[in-house]
């Protein structure tokens, strides 16, 4: 009895210790993955642009977690090029799978530099900048008329930029209900103007596929620049009949062309 039990006990260690030889063997292996084993879902990151905050996605936000992406909305802080281009990488690195990242008007200049990260596999611009490497966002202004919006600017001391609740009614988001406008007015983020004439040191759209957005009755960004940036940078391009904020005034076709954009990048 004392040998059987001997021999059962080496049986029982000898099975434990062989595993445990293997992992000590190959450290830095991961298991293999087998047909069944589940990947990380594409996550699609939202930057907002001007005088706006994160919950401008707010529309699209369920309709692209009912096609099964995760989403995220970035906060930008809007102090910088540098300082909202850190917050959309906290962002981008915090993703397991791919990324699909989406840039609103100043948000464009964000996601041209912040997407050189090898996660971001697509981009999405909506009614945004996309400047050339090493250039300001303005450059590709200069040939078009200044749109209307531009007049109603109001600077502090410290020279950040908003809009008045009347402006952001009649130029910023004149195809909302009053209600939205006036939400969009009370959560807008003040921009420091700068901003405008900083240039991206990376061009992202150069190397990843890029969708554009034109908003065909903006009066913050010329709709004939957006065209004239959407061929620039060879995107696909959709035309909506909307304000500069498409995606409150037409969500589900803003949330398509982000999903196929999604697809692409799988």
């Amino acid at each position: 009895m004392k040998t059987f039990r001997k021999r059962l006990t080496s049986a029982l260690l000898l099975s434990l210790a062989m595993p445990i030889a293997a992992m000590a063997a190959s450290p830095g292996e991961k298991p293999a993955e087998g047909p069944g084993t589940a990947q990380p879902p594409t996550s699609v990151v939202l930057v907002h642009g001007a005088f706006a905050d994160g919950s401008s996605w707010n529309k699209v936000i369920p309709l692209l977690q009912a096609k099964g992406l995760k989403v995220v909305a970035v906060q930008n802080p809007l102090t910088s090029l540098e300082d909202d281009v850190a917050a959309a990488k906290r962002v981008i690195d915090a993703q397991e799978g791919p990324v699909v990242l989406v840039g609103h008007s100043w948000g464009g200049s964000v996601i041209t530099q912040a997407g050189g990260n090898d996660k971001v596999k697509a981009l999405v611009y909506v009614a945004a900048f996309a400047p050339s490497l090493n250039q300001a966002p303005v450059v590709d202004l200069k040939d078009h008329p200044t749109p209307p919006g531009a007049s109603h600017f109001i600077a502090d001391k410290e020279g950040f930029l908003t809009l008045s609740p009347q402006s952001i009614a009649s130029e910023f988001a004149q195809d909302v209900s009053p209600e939205e406008a006036n939400l969009i007015a009370a959560t807008q983020g003040p921009v420091r103007g700068a901003n405008f004439e900083q240039k991206v040191t990376v061009a992202a759209w150069t190397s990843k596929p890029s969708w554009y957005i034109v908003a065909a009755n903006d009066r913050m960004i010329d709709p004939d620049a957006q065209r004239a940036l959407a061929k620039k940078i060879k995107a696909t391009t959709i035309v909506l009949p909307t304000s500069h904020v498409p995606m409150s005034s037409a969500p589900d076709a803003v949330a398509d062309a982000i999903g196929k954009a999604a697809e692409a990048a799988r």
